[in-house]
């Protein structure tokens, strides 16, 4: 199984969409996006991704050199439209200005339309936290799961990632799919030709399934059951409704090439952390540490950033069968 540095695994996400037909920020920006989510430990939003959203690129379901189109219509507001590029140079334009306009009216929101597969989005929010802020980001995606009592998926599995600062060290961060589980974990057991666990997902018939092709042509089980399916709706009106964006059931997917684009949306909200309490970061610090006190409890993200420190060390693993199939794009 190859071994690639991380720049090794950044310049192989930069050759490969540039080859598809990408513009090079469209796929520097992204590049720095998977090979950070490699890093994370988290592959399944990492160079995997690279096979679909090449084959995208190139059948012009992803817009390959999309020009981001950035306007303030309120004091606290900035609104991206991403031109049915990719996600990441709209996410980083938003963690690039939302500081100054947080800081100076104490809160601000970027919305995104247009967009495309938001990655891993504790990304964003950490880098956001990272610079004094609380953040909450909500990204819809293509249906995957449908309402409880359904059997039509009209919500996807959608994010919501929030991150807040702690003094010295790196930020809180908390990313969940509001599926039991990820949907890249379904599509990485496919690609691996394994099963998957029952309790999932559904197939296109609404029966329980263990085969990862049919758990893909059915539904996502919710986190929470009925919980989950409220907080879905509550990201799409968020995410998509608010934003100008399409809903779940009107996007085409993100994991293949037929169609036009997904024109998804984001919502990133922030809030300066220290606007209604000077000492606010340091209560932060105080909560996290009568949970580190506990033995056997952690924060959320701390295997995140082990395996980020690993990764600096040591690199990426990737399958020689990937590898080839990246190379062949």
């Amino acid at each position: 199984m190859p071994t690639l540095t991380l720049a090794a695994a950044h310049d192989l996400a930069v050759r490969t969409l540039l080859r598809c037909g990408a513009g090079h920020d469209q796929a520097e920006s992204t590049a720095v996006a998977l090979a950070g989510a490699e890093a994370d430990g988290l592959a399944t939003h990492g160079l995997m991704r690279l096979l679909a959203y090449g084959a995208q690129v190139r059948a012009g379901k992803v817009v390959g050199d999309a020009t981001l189109a950035v306007t303030r219509p309120r004091p606290g507001l900035l609104a991206i439209d991403a031109g049915h590029g990719f996600a990441y140079p709209a996410l980083d334009r938003a963690v690039a200005e939302l500081p100054e306009i947080a800081r100076s009216q104490g809160v601000a929101a970027a919305a995104i339309r247009r967009s495309h597969h938001c990655g891993a989005a504790g990304r964003p929010a950490e880098a956001l936290a990272a610079q004094g802020l609380v953040a909450l980001l909500f990204a819809n995606a293509p249906a995957a799961m449908a309402p409880w009592g359904g059997n039509r998926a009209v919500f996807g599995t959608n994010p919501i990632a929030f991150a807040c600062p702690l003094p010295g060290r790196p930020p809180i961060v908390v990313d969940l799919s509001l599926s039991k589980v990820a949907r890249g974990n379904i599509i990485a057991a496919k690609q691996r030709g394994e099963t998957i666990p029952e309790g999932w997902a559904v197939d296109a018939d609404g029966h329980p399934t263990t085969d990862a092709a049919a758990a893909l042509a059915g539904t996502m089980i919710p986190l929470g059951d009925a919980k989950g399916t409220a907080l879905a709706l509550m990201v799409e009106l968020l995410a998509a409704g608010l934003v100008g964006a399409r809903f779940a059931g009107e996007a085409t997917s993100f994991l293949d090439a037929v169609g036009g684009p997904p024109g998804t949306g984001q919502l990133i909200l922030v809030l300066d952390a220290t606007a209604f309490a000077a000492d606010a970061c340091e209560r932060f610090a105080v909560l996290a540490g009568m949970i580190e006190d506990q033995d056997g409890a952690r924060l959320p993200g701390t295997k995140r950033l082990a395996a980020r420190a690993r990764a600096a060390q040591a690199g990426i693993s990737l399958s020689d069968a990937l590898l080839a199939e990246i190379e062949a794009l």
